[in-house]
């Protein structure tokens, strides 16, 4: 699809372009845009995402050997989500259903986009059907800027351009070394779309950006996606970090400390500027990670949780999520109930007094404000429900199905968040209700529209005889 035909699509679904922000359609969402209309004023919308972070490396969470005050302060100055889930326990998918605030699966982003040339078809990536967070604020009339790391789509159709925002700086693949612009490849850095030598530390470079973003446009509406790869591999410390973490004796986990370490002083940063602005109270900021460690690749720490990165258990699927808007929403709050990322796009719909979506769209996650200030009393989701190839899950309640290859196990997660007590000969009656409910929700779903990508190995070379 082309850009015009995109464009046509947008408005056909009511996304012509607006003057003033409307009320959102969604349920819930009406009366948090009429106070943000009747003030005259928008507020700014923050989503900072971490990558391959484990579950338990930040204080708030109980690390120890590992300091992350700046993170940690958002869950000070707002809402801490214990049961906070992303849609897929690994990147891609993960992010195609947060900016769409849809399950992936609807429209076939089920896999990682993968690397080249896989990844360069020109059908791999978010469908241009789909309507991203940035078109619904960039509606409304705020400014979008996405900095950091990409990975919903290689093509130039797919570019951040494309999608609902004005300006970009990061890359569009998976990862990225920390240290190398990777100019002449296939994924360098780029500022919009040309390609840039960036010399400082790739962290400190996304936090810089996302700094001189927010000094940029501090006078109107704006919304930043900010996506860090850190602490994603490969594992490259600053050079500053290189003795502050003695006391780490595991190689692999010194260096993570120090990419993590370096993630949380940029989002210092960024609290900071938003202070000094005078912009703290009129922002509302997410913090989530995009799926469960991966330790065997970066020495990550996923405990008391089950599994890792990959596997739909909750060490690959719940992760660290919070909130923060001062003077709307209470400081210090834990809250319990089961939330996900799709629930961010309705949620910032709600906050901007922004349409979120048109039609008869599936809009699957929900706005969260209600839940947070206490206007609603019941669960935000009932069910939630995961599917990545022949591997599945549902939690409903308390209680989670997982099917993992030939293997199937029912937990129940108020009494054994680890995962380590399987139920289904106990509770054959609620293992048969867990199904049920998955085959209801899969029925809705799509198959992949690509398969997962993997590198081309190079053909073995046969030796010579000698």
């Amino acid at each position: 699809m082309r850009n015009q035909t995109r464009r046509e699509f947008l408005k056909s679904i009511g996304f012509a372009a607006a003057s003033a922000p409307v009320l959102s359609i969604l349920q819930g969402c009406a009366s948090a845009g009429q106070r943000q209309k009747a003030k005259g004023k928008q507020s700014n919308i923050v989503v900072i995402i971490s990558d391959d972070m484990g579950y338990a490396d930040i204080g708030c969470h109980g690390c120890r050997d590992i300091a992350t005050p700046n993170i940690d302060s958002i869950a000070q100055n707002g809402v801490r989500f214990t049961n906070g889930y992303v849609s897929c326990p690994v990147c891609s998918p993960t992010r195609a259903g947060l900016i769409t605030g849809r399950y992936q699966q609807r429209f076939g982003h089920e896999y990682n986009t993968g690397p080249p040339p896989g990844g360069q078809r020109e059908h791999v990536g978010l469908p241009l059907t789909e309507v991203t967070i940035a078109d619904v604020l960039k509606s409304a009339g705020y400014v979008t800027g996405a900095v950091g790391k990409w990975h919903l789509g290689l093509s130039p159709h797919f570019h951040p351009f494309k999608r609902g925002f004005d300006e970009f700086f990061g890359f569009l693949h998976g990862n990225h070394s920390f240290i190398d612009a990777g100019l002449g490849t296939f994924n360098p850095i780029l500022r919009g779309t040309e390609p840039v030598d960036e010399k400082e530390y790739l962290t400190d470079a996304f936090s810089r950006e996302a700094v001189a973003f927010v000094e940029r446009h501090h006078d109107e509406p704006f919304f930043l996606y900010l996506a860090y790869n850190a602490v994603h591999t490969p594992m490259q410390a600053p050079q500053r970090y290189k003795d502050s973490f003695k006391h780490i004796t595991n190689q692999k986990r010194r260096i993570y400390a120090g990419m993590l370490t370096a993630m949380d002083e940029g989002i210092g940063k960024l609290l900071a500027k938003l202070r000094e602005l005078n912009l703290e109270e009129d922002t509302l900021l997410f913090f989530i990670n995009d799926n469960g460690g991966p330790t065997g690749a970066n020495a990550s720490r996923n405990d008391p949780l089950r599994a890792t990165k990959g596997t739909m258990y909750e060490g690959g699927v719940r992760v660290p999520f919070m909130v923060q808007w001062p003077g709307r929403l209470k400081a210090g709050r834990v809250y319990h109930n089961p939330v996900i990322a799709l629930d961010i796009l309705p949620t910032a719909a709600a906050a901007a007094g922004a349409v979120a979506f048109g039609g008869n769209r599936k809009l699957d996650g929900v706005n969260l404000l209600p839940y947070l200030t206490g206007k609603k009393k019941t669960l935000p989701h009932q069910t939630l429900c995961w599917r990545s190839g022949r591997n599945h899950a549902v939690r409903k309640q308390n209680f989670k199905l997982v099917k993992m290859g030939d293997e199937t196990g029912l937990f129940d997660l108020s009494s054994d968040v680890g995962e380590s007590k399987d139920l289904k000969a106990e509770k054959p009656d609620v293992l048969k209700e867990m199904e049920k409910s998955y085959e209801k929700w899969n029925s809705q779903m799509i198959e992949p529209v690509w398969t997962v990508q993997r590198r081309k190995q190079r053909p073995t070379r046969k030796k010579k005889k000698t």
